[in-house]
């Protein structure tokens, strides 16, 4: 398996191609890059200088929070003290089947609309965006797999989704490296 840094540097080569080689397909231009979860310093010194470089290059680089959108998305649904009273009243559990709601059904404030929206009016041939600290839905918050689902036909900007997780076999991912879950190939992106 290559390191960190030949991903990083095999990614970077890619977002430079014309046209960019990170997905096959023009309506669902994303990619991921998976890193062990306790490397998330070290990954984000990588995405800042991996974006500089493609600044350099010509490139804009627009860098989303997942863990931003996360709290927009609970500050527009009901607030952090419904899900705190929820959580003292029902468990964890049931605190994280809300906030996943939230985060999952139209009628709240859907993380796919709002990664939609960062996205809209970029320029495919000049921009790239980093969504970044995807932590941020550990444990299950949120399926990651679900938002790039969501995302098919409603993007056209090159995008990256820094992973953190283990890499089983060829291309399935575990979340966060947690044991208990399952590791997902249903990504239909490359994984560097």
């Amino acid at each position: 398996m290559l390191s960190l840094k030949d991903r990083i540097a095999l990614l970077e080569s890619d977002l430079l191609a014309e046209p960019p080689r990170i997905s096959v397909y023009r309506d669902f231009p994303f990619a991921i890059l998976h890193y062990d979860p306790r490397d998330e310093w070290q990954v984000r010194r990588e995405a800042r200088l991996l974006a500089a470089r493609l600044e350099n290059a010509g490139k804009k680089v627009i860098t989303v929070s997942m863990a931003e959108l996360l709290w927009q998305a609970i500050e527009a649904a009901e607030g952090i003290d419904a899900v705190v009273a929820l959580e003292k009243e029902r468990g964890f559990e049931a605190a994280e089947e809300q906030v996943n709601c939230y985060l999952s059904d139209p009628d709240w404030c859907p993380l796919s609309d709002l990664v939609a929206e960062r996205v809209a009016g970029l320029d495919p041939r000049t921009h790239v965006v980093f969504l970044v600290r995807a932590a941020a839905m550990a444990p299950s918050l949120y399926p990651l797999s679900r938002l790039l689902d969501e995302m098919h036909g409603r993007a056209e900007v090159p995008t990256v989704l820094f992973y953190p997780g283990s890499l089983e076999g060829v291309a399935g991912l575990r979340f966060m490296g947690i044991r208990q879950r399952e590791a997902s190939s249903s990504y239909r992106v490359k994984v560097y």
